[in-house]
């Protein structure tokens, strides 16, 4: 009798823990905004639309995606703080944009001579990994990647030496703004949707930026020269991040998924970039009838040791913000050294 209470008892036990232990429970269908700055007809505009379409699919229709690009949801600068107030669910953006936020993130735009595109976003991932950096805390960051050689290109005056950048005003951002003054000319800062128009103004004297936006952005039609200065060239870093909430939100199995399409377009988009470049390069010079000025081996050699205290420096800084900014540095060029 004693054997049947206690079963009966164990029983009931049971059947009430489960009753009040609470189960995690996911949405079955989730609609997401996804902002992103890129003009729709950018070549990365486009593979940001189609990571949307590869995200539908392989979440058999689970997690739909809905696309703003061109800065109809958010501008550039507003699409990390607006992911982190819902705002936005996903956002494409340059971290520089928001300039303090990534302090790790912030070195890899340095100007440590990348040779495309692809080396610069493998680096860039890599060393974000190495460091087990948390600059995106306040989000769920989706994946890093990166622009081939960052040059200058000029309007009027064709560059050859240092002593030819001194008194031009360049448009720039972030780290390129730092390498621009590091050469000797004047930075202006400024978004990439306001270049054109201040290059046609003559609000500036040219513009740093890789190749493709000659192209992309049509920079190509007011600017005369792209000085081939690789030795020095930096890059940008570009980040997909989602909203902590909606991507905890997700089932596990759509998270997977997502997570998979991720590491798929880390490349997709490195490819694109070189693509881009050597489409506008040819662009340049058949379409605008524009020049580009290829730095004599000892003067590419000035140009490297003019930015090399700037890296030296800013890694000295970061450590003054609680990062290791020499760790980060030495990361970057073993990284580098290793995917080229």
């Amino acid at each position: 009798m004693k054997k049947i209470l206690y079963s009966g008892t164990l029983v009931i036990a049971i059947w009430t823990l489960l009753s009040i232990t609470p189960t995690l429970s996911f949405a079955a269908n989730v609609t997401m905004k996804y902002a992103n700055f890129f003009p729709p007809t950018h070549s990365q505009s486009k593979l940001a639309e189609a990571w949307c379409k590869a995200v539908e699919e392989k979440t058999e229709g689970r997690v739909k995606v809905e696309y703003y690009p061109g800065g109809s949801l958010l501008k550039g600068k507003q699409i990390y703080d607006g992911l982190a107030d819902g705002i936005a669910d996903i956002g494409f953006s340059v971290a520089a944009y928001t300039a303090g936020r990534f302090p790790t993130v912030s070195a890899f735009d340095l100007p440590f001579g990348y040779p495309s595109g692809v080396v610069a976003t493998k680096v860039v991932n890599d060393a974000y990994n190495t460091l087990k950096a948390n600059d995106f805390k306040d989000t769920k960051l989706m994946y890093l990647h990166a622009h081939g050689p960052g040059l200058i290109s000029t309007k009027n005056k064709e560059v050859k030496a240092l002593e030819d950048l001194k008194g031009l005003r360049i448009r720039s951002t972030g780290m390129s703004a730092e390498m621009v003054k590091a050469l000797g000319a004047t930075p202006t800062a400024m978004e990439m949707p306001d270049a054109y128009e201040s290059l046609e103004k003559g609000v500036v004297d040219g513009s740093a930026h890789p190749a493709e936006a000659s192209l992309g952005w049509k920079l190509g039609e007011v600017t005369k020269y792209m000085i081939q200065s690789f030795s020095s060239a930096y890059t940008t870093t570009f980040f997909v991040a989602m909203n902590k909430d909606k991507w905890a939100a997700l089932d596990p199995k759509d998270q997977q998924a997502i997570e998979a399409i991720n590491k798929e377009w880390i490349a997709k988009h490195g490819q694109a970039w070189d693509d881009s470049d050597k489409a506008a390069t040819e662009a340049f010079l058949k379409k605008e009838g524009n020049a580009i000025v290829k730095l004599e081996a000892k003067e590419s050699e000035r140009w490297a040791a003019a930015v090399a205290p700037l890296i030296d420096e800013f890694g000295a800084g970061l450590s003054k913000k609680g990062v290791d900014g020499p760790k980060v540095v030495s990361t970057i060029r073993a990284s580098l050294k290793a995917n080229k």
